[in-house]
């Protein structure tokens, strides 16, 4: 999906949260805040939001002099989210429905994004997100589509969030023994995402194939990945992507079999979708 023009003042909004996130001195955040306003003044308007916004966190983190800008806020949301773990393993193991109960676990990780908002209360996601309703629910569809399949591309989102995808994944593996995963993160730091350090050091490697895009967006942008990436892209039967920033770059969807898997958090992607902000969606394309 393209930008649109409450994208701008979004992402303007995004950068003054990464001076918060920084601690940023005056004099920083002033550099950053007119970087980013000149920057937006002429956007290209057929490009989607994470497209636009990749190359300003860049050059954010140039001015703030650092590699992750949010590699303090990601370990702390990996710490959150690990302590939720075995109460999620168990309402997984307990569950009338497992195939459902993982979908949800999954989901209810996407809460936790720095872009949209620095504070969020996982407690209370987890404990509203297993009693809503997707409110558009391709689940059944996928289960048959997975069932079926003998590789799944798992493309992730946020770091803490990820952590909630190798639950999911973990439990796929035991509904289905003989499918091929493959878990894929972003290429290089960008925002609060998950890349190849926080999946390792949560030991997704252990459970499926661990692979790095190539990409330096919020989301995966096809043209911008790796010629390995782009292959597992092509010939995967069954995709999972996580979060808004997949499904505003992914859309609309270039192949079949894409799952997009979010909580909806932005008036445009609402738009987009025909929902409203808050919902939660599993949508086969």
């Amino acid at each position: 999906m393209t930008i649109q023009q409450e994208c701008i003042g979004c992402i303007i909004a995004q950068s003054n949260r990464v001076c918060d996130a920084i601690n940023a001195s005056h004099e920083l955040r002033s550099q950053i805040t007119i970087y980013v306003e000149h920057a937006l003044k002429n956007p290209d308007f057929t490009l989607s939001p994470p497209v636009i916004a990749a190359p300003l966190y860049e050059q954010m983190a140039v001015l703030a002099g650092k590699i992750d800008l949010y590699e303090e806020q990601k370990a702390h949301a990996s710490r959150q989210a690990s302590h939720y773990l075995p109460f999620l393993r168990e309402t997984i193991k307990n569950a009338n429905h497992p195939f459902t109960a993982l979908l949800k676990t999954a989901v209810v990780g996407n809460v936790i994004d720095l872009a949209a908002e620095v504070h969020f209360d996982l407690h209370h996601a987890i404990a509203s997100v297993f009693d809503t309703p997707f409110a558009h629910d391709d689940s059944k569809l996928l289960e048959k589509t997975i069932s079926e399949a003998k590789t799944l591309l798992y493309i992730g989102d946020n770091a803490g969030e990820h952590l909630f995808d190798g639950l999911a994944i973990e439990s796929l593996k035991e509904l289905y023994p003989s499918l091929k995963i493959t878990y894929m993160v972003r290429g290089n730091p960008i925002i609060n995402d998950v890349t190849m350090k926080e999946a390792q050091e949560a030991d997704i490697d252990s459970l499926c194939t661990l692979i790095d895009s190539g990409v330096p967006t919020p989301g995966f942008v096809y043209e911008y990945a790796s010629i390995e990436a782009q292959s597992l892209f092509d010939s995967a039967d069954i995709i999972i992507a996580k979060g808004m920033g997949n499904y505003e770059c992914m859309s609309p969807v270039k192949r079949k079999n894409i799952c997009f898997l979010l909580k909806v958090k932005c008036s445009v992607v609402a738009r987009s979708l025909g929902r409203e902000i808050g919902d939660i969606i599993c949508k086969l394309s």
